[in-house]
């Protein structure tokens, strides 16, 4: 496409006068006189063949031809403002929109950040946290982190690595679990995916008990209150690391449920940029490292 020779100075001038309505304080922002303002804004006028401001005693008032093309002229201007404020040192400033599940970002991602923009500097990470309920469309998201199986309609998926589920709870509890079946006399803490405790008791050989109680829809309010010793939380060790080390929380035995994996989603029809694609091999390269138990 060739484009027509846009007068730059004027449009700059008209869309300034248009935000003050007023050609002084149109030529204070700009550095310049208010004849050069009045002088830029009639040959944008005479460009266009329409009379863009009423000249009033009191200041200007738009016409609606005007009002037809502030919006464009404003909307590009900020972009490139954007634009180059994104510059920094000589290098472009990416940013990338992650969202992912909370226990995910809490329990495994958030340390590792330091390290990644260490390496990309030039990359900002805006995090956001859900449930695993996310639209990554409708929330302008880059890529989501979710827990499931790996089938997203119109969403392109790469597997990270499983995190099997355990019961745990504070030690002094656990002391008083002996088996398994001790397990099932204990308040459980539940996420709302209604086959997880049924599914590790079979595992561990035990009848399951009829469960009920409080429902979380995160494993890092329901770990919160297993350490507040309100019950057993059923949830992945691997994201509770540093409170299972510290000896804040218990493993008491070691049965493992799996109900799926962690996956780097993104939507097919979202073109990918640099910063993807490395974010996607940093994130890659430290799951590729994960043991498949804690």
């Amino acid at each position: 496409m060739v484009r027509p020779h846009l007068p730059l100075n004027a449009l700059r001038a008209f869309e300034a006068a248009a935000r003050h309505l007023s050609f002084t304080r149109a030529a204070i922002e700009l550095c310049v006189t208010q004849t050069a303002i009045s002088h830029q804004v009639k040959l944008l006028e005479e460009r266009v063949g329409a009379t863009l401001f009423k000249r009033l005693p009191r200041g200007l008032m738009i016409t609606d031809e005007g009002l037809a093309l502030l919006p464009t002229l404003r909307d590009s201007f900020d972009r490139m403002a954007d634009i180059l404020q994104r510059f920094e040192d000589g290098h472009l400033q990416e940013v990338l929109s992650v969202g992912a599940v909370g226990t995910f970002a809490v329990g495994w991602l958030l340390p590792l950040l330091a390290e990644f923009q260490d390496l990309y500097p030039f990359i900002d990470i805006r995090l956001s946290t859900n449930n695993n309920r996310v639209d990554i469309a409708a929330e302008g998201l880059d890529f989501a982190i979710r827990f499931g199986n790996g089938a997203w309609h119109d969403t392109e998926a790469e597997e990270l690595f499983s995190a099997p589920l355990s019961a745990l709870c504070i030690s002094t509890m656990a002391a008083q679990l002996k088996s398994p079946h001790d397990v099932a006399q204990q308040t459980l803490l539940r996420s709302y995916r209604a086959d997880e405790w049924p599914d590790w008791f079979s595992e561990a050989g035990v009848a399951s008990p009829r469960i009920k109680g409080i429902v979380f829809d995160s494993s890092v309010p329901m770990v919160e209150a297993a350490l507040q010793g309100s019950g057993v939380a059923l949830a992945p060790p691997l994201m509770f690391q540093r409170h299972l080390s510290a000896g804040d929380l218990v493993q008491p035995f070691p049965v493992y449920v799996s109900k799926g994996c962690y996956w780097l989603t993104r939507l097919k029809s979202r073109p990918v940029t640099s910063a993807m694609t490395t974010f996607a091999a940093w994130l890659k390269e430290k799951a590729a490292a994960m043991p498949q138990h804690a």
